[in-house]
């Protein structure tokens, strides 16, 4: 229910605020247009995805007495009012900003580069993609780390107050190798995922275009 809506206002905020920031440029001032557009899409995103997310948490919980979403949802605005819907978007958005700036950046230069003439081209929609998901996940990971501190056996880092004290307590246990813990997987995880996600929002942007459903011309901005 949520991330269908969630994934076109990604990509619908990622491609207005593109433009508007001059995204499509080439230069610093281009990569810096695409960096924020993608830190926007994000924002936006989640604020749309976060209430289904908490949903679906309270749904999953072993005993939980929720038989549907309509129905969870009526019960916990009724019980914790609408800010439980949204407890946990500021830590969702201190992981998902950087992640998706640094994707989108790294997405649209690896096109650019392999596929200068921006002809549509699945391949090339493929290998950036495949390589801006690998580079996000293995950059992000220290602050994916910090963020699961929930399930550390480590009782000090599990009660941290806060992801802050939680990689202040990692740098000094562990030092740098600590943020680097489950990067390997990340990666293996993000590369295809990520690849999977712009190869279908590229062809679908071309048939829609191809068909005149959508104005414009393939293009470099494409």
């Amino acid at each position: 229910m949520g991330a269908g809506p969630a994934h076109a206002c990604h990509f619908g905020t990622y491609e207005f605020v593109r433009e508007m920031t001059g995204g499509a440029q080439e230069g610093v001032h281009g990569a810096a247009g695409t960096a924020v557009a993608g830190a926007a899409a994000t924002i936006a995103s989640d604020a749309f995805m976060n209430p289904f997310d908490v949903i679906k948490q309270r749904m999953q919980i072993r005993g939980s007495v929720h038989k549907s979403v309509v129905q969870c949802a009526k019960t916990l605005y009724k019980t914790e009012g609408f800010q439980a819907f949204y407890i946990s978007y500021p830590t969702t958005l201190m992981m998902s900003i950087p992640l998706s700036a640094v994707q989108f950046s790294v997405y649209e230069a690896m096109k650019t580069f392999l596929n200068p003439t921006g002809e549509y081209s699945p391949s090339t929609h493929v290998m950036a993609g495949g390589v801006a998901g690998a580079t996000a996940a293995a950059v992000t990971t220290p602050l994916d780390v910090a963020k699961t501190r929930g399930s550390s056996n480590d009782a000090r880092i599990r009660n941290a107050q806060g992801m802050s004290e939680a990689i202040k307590i990692i740098w000094e246990r562990d030092g740098l190798k600590g943020f680097r813990r489950g990067m390997s997987a990340r990666v293996v995880t993000f590369a295809p995922s990520t690849a999977i996600s712009w190869f279908s929002y590229e062809f679908f942007k071309s048939f829609l275009r191809e068909n005149d459903i959508i104005p414009g011309t393939h293009s470099s901005s494409s």
